[in-house]
């Protein structure tokens, strides 16, 4: 079974290629090409860790009144949407599991069914847990930029159909990527989006960012004697150093599989890459 609608084809290659590997990488074959076999043991207790820590954040805004504000109803859902892929990833493992001990004796059309239904449902809460950093950084950007008119641009109304309207496109969108996720089209759609959620965040956040440091620089002119606030810059960069970095090195591995099926499924490198793909899952 997958753990992505998509890795049904993304796993393609990879196995596919298998009869040609011979020929393609036979100097690579005994090095590092072989892979990386990581135990589905190893999944499981990394989902239970997400989903312990997605549910503390949940707990704590719905707990705390001061946290009930747009904001953090979009921090909220982004730690649901991660929530549900770990309940949908613990849920696959368990089954896969229980089936390679033989435990559990289940029809091969029911197996497929139920690897459809968690598919749909982790792809749909992957593209949700995509979307939401991006609202995120634009709720940000009106905070700083628009702070007198933030109540009335971000009411709880907006939030809520901002917040709908993402999960219902999620969940069609992962209807359309299992349907037909064998197309090139579908993949470099999923790439786009990706790129236009990095190229947003990154665009947002530096322009704060840009605006942060000139106030600084601003205040610290009109003190006597001037007065540099090189700590409060350099605490700057590194929080947005860190808030993309983190992002981007946890997506690009998976989303530099997708390019490289698009572009070179056979390649001897990219079928070399292709093995790592479970260690791009974790």
């Amino acid at each position: 079974m997958s753990t992505l609608a998509s890795l049904r084809l993304l796993r393609k290659p990879w196995n596919a290629s298998k009869g040609n590997q011979s020929n393609a990488t036979v100097g690579a074959s005994s090095g590092w090409c072989q892979g990386l076999d990581i135990p589905n043991e190893l999944f499981l207790v990394l989902g239970l860790v997400s989903l312990v820590e997605n549910l503390l954040v949940v707990a704590a805004i719905l707990k705390n009144r001061n946290l009930h504000s747009p904001t953090y109803y979009f921090i909220c859902c982004l730690a649901v949407s991660d929530m549900l892929v770990s309940i949908s990833n613990l849920a696959e493992m368990l089954l896969m599991l229980l089936l390679e001990h033989r435990v559990l004796v289940m029809r091969p059309s029911i197996i497929r069914h139920m690897d459809s239904v968690i598919d749909m449902l982790i792809c749909s809460s992957v593209m949700s847990s995509l979307s939401f950093p991006g609202v995120i950084a634009v709720d940000r950007y009106i905070t700083i930029f628009y702070a007198l008119r933030y109540h009335s641009i971000m009411t709880l109304q907006r939030a809520v159909v901002t917040m709908v309207s993402i999960w219902l496109a999620s969940t069609v969108s992962s209807t359309v990527l299992i349907t037909y996720y064998s197309s090139n089209t579908i993949l470099l759609c999923i790439i786009g989006f990706f790129l236009f959620m990095l190229v947003l965040m990154l665009v947002l956040y530096i322009h704060m960012f840009t605006l942060a440091r000139h106030h600084l620089h601003s205040i610290s002119s009109q003190q006597k004697p001037p007065t540099t606030h090189r700590g409060g810059s350099l605490k700057g960069a590194i929080t947005l150093t860190i808030l993309l970095g983190v992002f981007f090195i946890c997506w690009g591995p998976f989303f530099f599989h997708l390019i490289l099926i698009v572009t070179c499924p056979t390649n001897p490198f990219c079928i070399c890459f292709f093995s790592y793909f479970n260690l791009f899952l974790i």
